[in-house]
C-alpha cells in the first residue's frame, strides 16, 4: 500500500501508547463493508486464546496492527507475552486460520514482532477484569 493511498483507520485504544490499529484503503470499501469486515476480523481474533492465560489475544493486546488491503488481503503484526512463549511457532498459524475464516478476506499474513515488547499495560479493561489484574 503506497503512502499516497487514502486510509480508513479504526483503532482500539488502550491508551495513547498501546493500541491495536486496523487500517484499510478507504477507496476499496464502502463504510458499511469496512465496518463489517473489521468487526468480523476482530471477532475472529477474539477466538484465539493464549493457552497459558485465560483471555483472548485481542483483549490481551497481542495484536499490534491489522492492515486490510484493497485486494482484501490482511496483514497482521502481533506479539507474544514473552519471546520464549512455548506456542511461538504455532500461534501465528492459529491467527491466520481464524482470520481466514472471515467471509470476504483474501490472503492472510501474520508477522511476529517484539518491538515494542508486550506489557500488561496493553491489556484492555475487559482482560484486566477477567484476570483480576487490579
Amino acid at each position: 500500500m503506497s503512502d499516497e493511498t487514502a486510509i480508513a483507520s479504526i483503532t482500539r485504544e488502550v491508551d495513547e501508547d498501546h493500541a491495536t490499529e486496523i487500517q484499510s484503503p478507504a477507496s476499496g470499501f464502502d463504510e458499511t463493508e469496512l465496518q463489517r469486515l473489521t468487526d468480523d476480523i476482530v471477532g475472529a481474533l477474539k477466538t484465539v486464546y493464549d493457552p497459558e492465560i485465560p483471555c483472548d489475544i485481542y483483549e490481551l493486546g497481542l495484536i499490534y496492527k491489522v492492515d486490510i488491503e484493497e485486494d482484501r488481503s490482511v496483514k497482521i503484526d502481533m506479539t507474544l507475552t514473552a519471546p520464549g512463549c512455548p506456542v511461538a511457532g504455532e500461534m501465528p498459524g492459529w491467527v491466520e486460520n481464524a482470520v481466514n475464516s472471515v467471509e470476504g478476506v483474501g490472503q492472510v499474513e501474520v508477522a511476529m514482532v517484539f518491538d515494542p515488547p508486550w506489557t500488561p499495560d496493553r491489556m484492555s479493561e475487559e482482560a484486566k477484569v477477567a484476570l483480576n489484574w487490579y
